[in-house]
């Protein structure tokens, strides 16, 4: 076999190979193969030492580093861990940079020194922002992060408690040939980074960019190298932001932060017991959702319009797959002529669901608008949809119940429990229902109710 000259690389599931092709062979994605370099063999290393083994007793104290917001803190898991590296990813224009800006001069004021690497903007202009905010530049420390042994070099004289880089697409490592965001660029400015927190117990705060579809820009072994992910995401024209944990080794993951984008900066609001006004209008139903630890009632709409031409499908802010198979089960099992029309979806606030426990509410709000009904006022719909229209139980039944009850909910239709009525709080009345018929065709009238458009 002869000796491999070059290597390229699927920048979304990262197989490796020899020959440059425009689509890769093992994900099926068009334009990601990338030329990737090879490392230039070095001479013989010397016998290796032998590692100092310790054990793994937890410390007496927690040593977790508090942010100063409460909400970032919980979806952490109490706090940053000395020695972690945090990814945090959004799309342009979102806050992340006004996110860790203010994350940094709290923590700054709190003791905890951070130093600020940025590569998307100057100092000055990071100086313009802090001063806009409202915070304390001074108590900042600024380097420029567009080199890689800069940043390290630096990291290691100053000794901060937190580096934050902005972003590591910008950052670039000086023996490498490749362009600053590349899938070799960003693994090697990773591996330095996180042998760095590693090393000397500095917590790292990466901001990363996502693509057009909403995943992670770059190589897949990021996510893997980083010790926890967050996702900040929301509707721009709302203001509203949430910060979730997609990954999280230190913590529980699906843990969920509230912000609301104001003139002096991110604000941390507290989400209550629901989202939305309850509107009793056709297409609009009540899910009885679960955020971490977190669970409260949100209205979901759905708007069915019929159409000649091709139909077309579009949601905000719920699970897109998801959201077309329960419109697949609601054609099916209630005969709503769905396939024939145009369908759009949409959560309160634009918050992204991918609770199963919501199904049976979008399968609500999608008989309502397509019958023209609004469904009964103060209910409330929670279970999951089987491909044949069963409704299956799920998680966190309870603390569901007392959101419901808290959010002014009446009535609640769900798979049938036996622990469903010793856990109801009293007021709130529970109705089981066993399939998708049973359940849309109370709620819409009785079984004459006509579906379609």
């Amino acid at each position: 076999m002869g000796k491999l000259k070059q290597l390229y690389v699927c920048g979304d599931c990262g197989r490796p190979s020899g020959q440059w092709s425009g689509r890769c062979a093992s994900c099926g994605g068009w334009g990601t193969v990338s030329e990737h370099p090879l490392a230039a063999p070095g001479p013989s290393a010397e016998p290796a030492r032998p590692a100092v083994v310790v054990t793994l007793a937890p410390d007496r104290e927690d040593p977790r580093i508090r942010t100063s917001f409460p909400g970032v803190d919980r979806v952490l898991g109490g706090g940053l861990v000395p020695g972690s590296v945090v990814l945090l990813a959004g799309a342009p224009g979102i806050g992340k940079s006004t996110l860790l800006l203010q994350l940094a001069s709290r923590m700054s004021s709190a003791g905890h020194p951070c130093l600020l690497a940025s590569g998307e903007e100057s100092r000055g202009q990071v100086a313009s922002r802090a001063h806009r905010l409202g915070l304390d530049g001074g108590a900042l420390s600024f380097v420029r992060g567009r080199d890689l042994g800069e940043v390290v070099a630096t990291a290691v004289a100053e000794g901060p408690h937190v580096l934050i880089v902005d972003s590591i697409h910008t950052l670039r490592d000086s023996g490498s040939d490749s362009l600053a965001g590349g899938v070799g660029q960003v693994r090697a400015c990773t591996d330095a980074l996180v042998a760095l927190a590693k090393d000397r117990g500095i917590s790292v705060l990466l901001i990363g960019h996502v693509t057009k579809g909403g995943d992670l820009a770059g190589p897949r072994t990021l996510e893997h190298a980083v010790d926890a992910v967050l996702s900040f995401e929301g509707e721009a024209r709302s203001g509203l932001r949430i910060l979730a944990a997609t990954k999280n080794r230190f913590g529980p993951e699906g843990e969920v932060a509230w912000f609301e984008m104001q003139r002096a900066g991110l604000v941390e609001a507290e989400a209550g017991p629901r989202w939305g006004q309850g509107e009793s209008e056709p297409g609009c139903a009540t899910a009885l959702t679960l955020a971490g630890r977190r669970a409260f009632a949100l209205d979901v709409q759905a708007l069915v319009v019929p159409t000649d031409g091709p139909p077309r499908r579009q949601v905000s802010g719920l699970d897109p797959r998801r959201f077309h198979i329960v419109a697949a089960i609601a054609d099916r099992c209630l005969g709503s002529r769905l396939g024939r029309a145009e369908i759009f979806g949409a959560s309160t606030g634009g918050l992204r669901l991918d609770d199963p426990g919501t199904d049976l509410a979008i399968a609500a709000a999608l008989a309502s608008a397509s019958a023209g009904r609004a469904l009964p006022p103060d209910t409330g719909f929670l279970g999951e949809l089987a491909l044949t229209g069963t409704i299956r139980a799920v998680a966190g039944t309870g603390q569901r119940l007392l959101a419901a009850a808290a959010a002014g909910v009446r009535r609640v239709v769900m798979a049938p429990s036996p622990e469903a009525s010793s856990e109801a709080p009293p007021g709130l009345e529970v109705i089981p229902a066993g399939h998708i018929r049973q359940a849309l065709s109370w709620a819409l009238g009785g079984p004459e109710a006509a579906y379609g458009p």
